[in-house]
């Protein structure tokens, strides 16, 4: 019922209307070097996550055996960093970006000026969150070839699932920055995401956590999004993969569902 509900509002967007979204943030990052350096800084940090502990923890670790198939550490890692860099870059740019046009700026309020509706807005800046993340996912796959820590067909295959994931976490964070009533409550934003990036099976498989835990992780967002690129990563190409794509497109739908609403609530009042 939801996707249903989500095709009938992507019928009714305008691609135009969505494009002018876009195109108004490609003109803010022309605006100046600030923006180019936030952008660029959210990278990093998975990056270096895999350099010092994909790599470096990994020379003391040595190799993993995971369903039966051994690999480095770092290799098991890598594919876990690629995610979450998806991941990174859509919240980053769905949440404090988001909220401080939606609360501060009163940007959004000016576009309704125009033509423009609020959900092809939250469309808008999903597309554009999207963009955001799949430039860090690409440079990141190109950096794990570089490394022997991913085969150019698996890079090749696991960039559209990291668009995907791309997709589900932006789509999450338009719903969440809506919810927002100040900066503190962004504090509380980071600890989940940081909550999820260490048990998530980012460095450890969650089956070596005990069995409550397990099952706990198995039903949060950034395992599905991690396994998914693992497997295509990796070439491990198993029905479960196809589970994962549907919790991430489940996410989409209903992010961009709740998002929408609520900015048509927000916006329109």
């Amino acid at each position: 019922m939801m996707t249903t509900l989500v095709a009938r509002r992507v019928a009714r967007v305008s691609p135009a209307r969505v494009g002018a979204v876009i195109g108004r943030n490609v003109g803010a990052l022309r605006s100046g070097p600030a923006y180019w350096i936030v952008l660029v800084s959210g990278f990093f940090e998975p990056l270096l996550y895999l350099l010092s502990i994909g790599v470096g923890v990994g020379a003391l670790v040595g190799d993993l055996t995971v369903a039966g198939r051994t690999m480095s550490y770092a290799a098991f890692v890598a594919p876990a960093m690629l995610a979450v860099s998806a991941m990174s870059g859509a919240l980053s740019e769905t949440t404090f970006n988001v909220f401080f046009k939606l609360k501060y700026m009163k940007t959004y309020e000016a576009v309704l000026a125009t033509p423009v509706r609020p959900v092809e807005i939250a469309f808008g800046e999903l597309v554009w969150a999207t963009v955001r993340g799949s430039l860090y996912t690409g440079i990141f796959l190109g950096i794990m070839v570089a490394l022997g820590l991913a085969t150019v067909g698996g890079a090749l295959a696991a960039f559209p699932a990291t668009v995907l994931v791309s997709l589900a976490f932006g789509a999450v964070g338009l719903a969440i920055s809506t919810l927002m009533r100040g900066w503190q409550d962004f504090d509380l934003m980071t600890t989940g995401q940081f909550a999820l990036f260490l048990f998530s099976g980012t460095f450890s498989p969650v089956q070596n956590y005990p069995v409550w835990m397990e099952v706990l992780i198995q039903v949060t967002p950034l395992y599905h999004a991690v396994e998914l690129v693992r497997g295509l990563c990796l070439s491990t190409y198993e029905p479960g993969l196809a589970g994962h794509a549907a919790y991430l497109i489940a996410m989409v739908a209903g992010g961009l569902w709740f998002a929408a609403r609520r900015m048509e609530k927000l916006l329109c009042r």
